[in-house]
C-alpha cells in the first residue's frame, strides 16, 4: 500500500471518519511476559535487565506483536501504529541497546506490515501502516536541573540523527505514512520534521506525515508551554496530513482542546485520548462504550477525521469507537487562508 498511501488515505478521509487502533503497552501488559521472554534467545546473556522494553518484543515475541496488530485491525482500525515508540537510539540507552535502533523499527513496520495485509485480504478493505515515533525521554527545550534553566542533555542535532535512523527503518519495513505522536516539547516535534524531511530527500520519496501532541495537563498546554492553536502554527510548515492530540487526557477532558485544533487548522485532524484519567493504582477505567459516546460526540459535532485510542484502550475501545463513527460525516477541512501566523507559548495573528 505504500505507494499511493497518502492518495488512499486523503481519498478514504474524504469519505468517512478514519480509525486508528488503540494502546500496545496495555496490551502486551495482558501477556504478563517475563524477563526472560523478553530477552528471548538473543538476548539471554544481555548485561542489563529489558523487561519493559516493549520494542524489544518486535525481535524476541514477534507473533505476539502481529497479533496485537491483527486484533486491532479486525476491530475496525484503517490505521495501525508500530510497536516502536521507543525505538530511538536515545530511548533504548537506558537498556544499552542504542546499535539496534534500525532493527527495531524496520521490524517492527514489517509485522504491522504483514498485519495489515493479512486483515486487508480477508475482507477487501485497505489498511495502512503508521510508523510510530515517540519523543524520546529528552527535551530540547526544558532543563533537567532545575538549578540550571540554561542546560540541555540532548541537542537539536542529536534528536534530528536519532530520529533519521528510526525513520529509515519505518520506511524500509512497510510503513505507510510516518506518526510524530505524543509530542510534549514542540523543538524536539521540529528536529523530527527535519529529520523526516532529510530521510525523504535522502531516498527520494515522500510519505504522508501525522503529527500528535500531547496537552500535559488540564492547563490546556503542552509540557513546553504551547496551546494547541500555537502548536500548530509552529508546525504548520511541514504540510501534515493531520495534525492532533493523544495521551495525557481521557476524551472528556481533550474535548475542548480538539475544538481548538478543528476550529483553525487546515488538514485532517486526529484525536487519540487515553481510556479516561488514570485511577490511583495508575490504571484506566473508561470503558469501550464510555470511550465510544465521546468520540462519537467529537464525530457529531464534526471536530475529527481520524479517531482511536491511546492508553488503556484495546480492541473492544476501538471495535465500539469505530461502531460510533462508522455513519458520522468526517470533518470538513477549511480552506487556508493568507494571514501571518506565528507562535511563541501564544498563538499570534496578523490581520491586514
Amino acid at each position: 500500500m505504500t505507494q499511493d498511501a497518502e492518495t488512499a488515505l486523503r481519498a478514504t478521509a474524504a469519505k468517512r471518519i478514519l480509525v486508528l487502533d488503540g494502546a500496545m503497552g496495555t496490551m502486551i501488559q495482558q501477556h504478563r511476559f517475563t524477563e526472560a521472554d523478553f530477552r528471548g534467545d538473543r538476548f539471554a546473556d544481555w548485561p542489563q535487565d529489558v523487561r519493559g522494553n516493549n520494542d524489544l518484543l518486535n525481535l524476541t515475541q514477534p507473533e505476539a506483536i502481529k497479533a496485537i496488530h491483527v486484533a486491532y485491525l479486525r476491530a475496525g482500525a484503517d490505521i495501525v501504529e508500530t510497536n516502536t515508540f521507543s525505538s530511538t537510539t536515545i530511548a533504548q540507552a537506558d537498556y544499552g541497546m542504542e546499535a539496534l535502533a534500525y532493527e527495531l523499527n524496520r521490524e517492527g513496520a514489517r509485522l504491522a506490515r504483514a498485519a495489515a495485509d493479512e486483515v486487508a485480504a480477508e475482507d477487501g478493505r485497505p489498511r495502512f501502516v503508521a510508523g510510530a515515533i515517540g519523543p524520546t525521554n529528552r527535551s530540547a527545550s526544558i532543563s533537567p536541573d532545575v538549578n540550571n534553566p540554561g542546560f540541555r542533555n540532548i541537542s537539536f542535532d542529536e534528536l534530528v540523527a536519532a530520529y533519521g535512523e528510526a525513520t529509515r527503518g519505518l520506511i524500509d519495513g512497510g510503513a505507510d505514512l510516518i506518526l510524530i505522536e505524543t509530542i510534549f516539547d514542540t523543538l524536539n516535534a521540529k528536529a523530527a520534521v527535519a529529520a523526516v524531511e532529510d530521510v525523504f530527500a535522502e531516498k527520494g520519496m515522500r510519505l504522508p506525515v501525522m503529527i500528535s501532541g500531547t496537552i500535559t495537563d488540564r492547563s490546556g498546554r503542552t509540557l513546553s508551554g504551547q496551546t494547541p492553536t500555537a502548536f500548530w502554527y509552529s508546525l504548520r510548515h511541514a504540510h501534515p496530513l493531520s495534525i492532533g492530540l493523544n495521551c495525557a487526557l481521557g476524551a472528556k477532558e481533550m474535548r475542548a482542546h480538539i475544538e481548538e485544533l478543528a476550529r483553525g487548522a487546515d488538514t485532517l485532524v486526529c484525536a487519540y485520548p487515553n481510556a479516561g484519567l488514570p485511577n490511583e493504582f495508575g490504571e484506566y477505567d473508561e470503558s469501550p462504550e464510555g470511550m465510544a459516546k465521546a468520540l462519537g460526540g467529537f464525530a457529531r459535532t464534526g471536530l475529527v477525521n481520524i479517531v482511536g485510542g491511546c492508553c488503556g484502550t484495546t480492541p473492544d475501545h476501538i471495535k465500539a469507537i469505530a461502531e460510533a463513527v462508522k455513519d458520522v460525516p468526517p470533518r470538513a477541512v477549511p480552506e487556508a487562508d493568507s494571514k501571518l501566523r506565528l507562535s511563541g507559548l501564544e498563538a499570534f495573528e496578523v490581520v491586514a
